[in-house]
């Protein structure tokens, strides 16, 4: 997992950074996007593609990082910038914005899989986040963050179990869905939520 790290400290780099984000998919909630610079001289075992770790796993990796990590940053994009610019514009923005807040302006940044519009050297990587551990890392802490915004939004709006599906489209979210309408923190641009609108309208 630290084989690109490891080569680009060999060409001399010292701050690599790791970019993800989460959200994507989902029809209600959030964009999350995280940046982390791993300290090279305190290597965090187990990093992982955040999909493939137990939530038990996530969170104890997720405690290492922000206790260990050089670097930090999260930034969000919320509903209605991801309706207006569309969510792949959205994740570029939440990448760059978590880029750019890092406190230690790193040398390198490693992507997964996406391009950058960035004032720093940078690689996409294909599934980053099983290759690299600062874009594990990355994956990890945006993932975490996100879930835990969707289980508050869950006391919020409680009869579409946001804490269980954190906003992506199961049978049990598009029933409610269907049952109750939208919330404000859906997304009306996504098909589900837009052909409901768009019934509504008919109806």
């Amino acid at each position: 997992m630290y084989r690109y790290e490891k080569a680009l400290l060999a060409e001399g780099k010292t701050h690599i950074a790791g970019c993800d984000e989460v959200g994507r998919g989902p029809l209600a909630g959030p964009l999350v996007a995280a940046s982390v610079i791993l300290n090279p001289d305190d290597l965090i075992i187990g990093l992982n593609d955040s999909k493939q770790l137990s939530i038990a796993k996530r969170h104890s990796l997720y405690q290492a990082i922000m206790d260990r990590a050089l670097s930090v940053s999260i930034a969000v994009v919320d509903v209605e910038t991801v309706d207006k610019i569309n969510v792949y514009k959205a994740s570029q923005l939440a990448l760059e914005s978590s880029v750019l807040k890092l406190s230690i302006t790193p040398d390198y940044v490693l992507i997964d899989a996406m391009k950058l519009t960035l004032p720093i050297p940078s690689k996409s990587i294909i599934k980053g986040d099983t290759l690299s551990a600062s874009i594990a890392a990355a994956s990890i802490v945006a993932k975490v963050t996100r879930d835990k915004m969707m289980i508050d939004l869950s006391i919020k709006y409680p009869k579409y179990g946001f804490e269980h599906h954190k906003g992506y489209p199961t049978k049990k979210h598009l029933a409610a869905l269907k049952k109750y309408g939208a919330t404000p923190i859906h997304r009306k641009s996504f098909g589900p939520v837009k052909a409901l609108s768009q019934t509504q309208i008919e109806l």
